[in-house]
């Protein structure tokens, strides 16, 4: 058994099982789907969010395992994710309380409850008006450079999203333009993967998520350079040649789920990129 709670959530469950107790928490129910439930619950007037896993069994492992994924098979994922982007100065979720209870892979219980991000709002949504708006180009860029950070320290300490994109990121609702130094939340880190290095096929994956999710927004070939050049300081050719070849992964991926070629701006810049 694995068991970590904070001061203030082992004074709430003092003498009590942390397993029933999180098991018995109500509120609004976000997600539920194979043996996982997503919940927003308020405790003394804050919010929560619950994560709890009760098992996907060995149909759904063995689905997951033939499709050459790697099954989430509790919280425990997600609450080392959390830490280890604490560690990296990545803003991120944090973590108030967390169990796994069983030894059977299929059947294990365990949950985590990390603090509510309050008065956020996604970069996707943030960004969205983009489209028919375009910001400044102080504004832009100084998203992309964020992101470009957070992205490099990622992979160069050997992790990755798995889900990387728009969505994912949460940022202050506070109505003003976003500037670099902002507080950016990477979320949803329950399919997320910690190595001592980060394999290439990984990489191009998260990448090319986060291009994808941002097609429909003004971008243009200089954009992606500038985020390059944060990604992979002293780059080479033959580094815009990978970034070419991420994005024309991003631009299959776009296809495939919208089933019609990406914009025109991002046909053009995968042209571009293909003449270096």
């Amino acid at each position: 058994m694995k068991l970590f709670l904070n001061p203030e959530w082992k004074k709430y469950w003092q003498g009590k099982d942390p397993f029933a107790e999180a098991c018995a928490l109500r509120g609004e129910v976000y997600r539920s789907k194979e043996g996982r439930r997503t919940m927003r619950f308020e405790k003394n007037y804050r919010g929560y969010f619950l994560k709890l896993h009760e098992g996907i069994g060995w149909k759904e492992i063995l689905k997951n395992l033939l499709q050459g994924r790697l099954p989430v098979l509790g919280a425990a994922n997600e609450f080392n994710a959390c830490n280890a982007l604490k560690k990296l100065g990545v803003d991120t979720m944090t973590p108030v309380a967390f169990g796994e209870r069983g030894n059977n892979p299929a059947r294990q219980l365990s949950f985590l409850i990390t603090e509510e991000l309050a008065n956020t709002i996604s970069l996707e949504d943030y960004c969205k008006p983009w489209a028919q708006q375009p910001p400044s180009l102080r504004e832009k860029r100084a998203v992309i450079r964020k992101l470009a950070q957070i992205s490099k320290t990622l992979h160069e300490n050997g992790i990755n999203h798995r889900d990387y994109y728009l969505c994912h990121f949460l940022r202050a609702n506070d109505g003003k333009l976003f500037q670099q130094r902002d507080a950016l939340y990477l979320i949803d880190l329950h399919r997320a993967q910690i190595r001592t290095t980060t394999p290439p096929r990984w990489l191009v994956k998260d990448l090319a998520g986060l291009f994808y999710s941002a097609f429909d927004l003004p971008l243009t070939r200089r954009d992606l350079l500038c985020f390059l050049s944060i990604y992979q300081r002293n780059w080479l050719r033959s580094d815009v040649k990978m970034l070419h070849y991420i994005v024309e992964k991003a631009a299959a991926l776009y296809q495939k789920d919208f089933g019609r070629e990406p914009p025109a701006h991002i046909q053009r810049i995968v042209s571009h990129l293909a003449m270096h």
